[in-house]
């Protein structure tokens, strides 16, 4: 059975890698670039996965991962956080804030794989 998956990413390039992965995989997407319609969208979509770059315009990915863990009917979705500055207490932060998963950029398309693989 197809899962509904929002992932947000302002790169063009890593929003197609990421949509065209998990289209071959059977999933329904909603891609997004710009995380301030993110809530909303979350609302009407329901998503059971949510892939988020960490560093996006107008919003960080980091405020979304909280906004969506503080909604009632988004609560329980899990996150998989994308991004490309990892930087030294990082993944804590954000795992802190609510995402079940980290992945680091660029991307190995088999962990990307795998890491959807285990959240659904």
């Amino acid at each position: 059975m197809a899962k509904r998956v929002l992932v947000v990413e302002d790169n063009e390039l890593n929003l197609k890698l990421f949509c065209d992965l998990l289209r071959a995989h059977g999933h329904e997407v909603l891609p997004m670039r710009d995380g301030r319609d993110v809530l909303a969208q979350a609302r009407d979509f329901l998503p059971d996965l949510v892939i988020t770059d960490i560093h996006l315009p107008h919003v960080s990915g980091l405020d979304l991962i909280i906004s969506l863990k503080a909604d009632d009917r988004l609560s329980s979705v899990p996150i998989m956080a994308v991004t490309a500055y990892a930087g030294k207490g990082d993944e804590e932060r954000i795992r802190a804030a609510g995402a079940q998963a980290y992945v680091s950029k660029p991307i190995s398309v088999l962990r990307f794989v795998e890491q959807v693989n285990s959240l659904l």
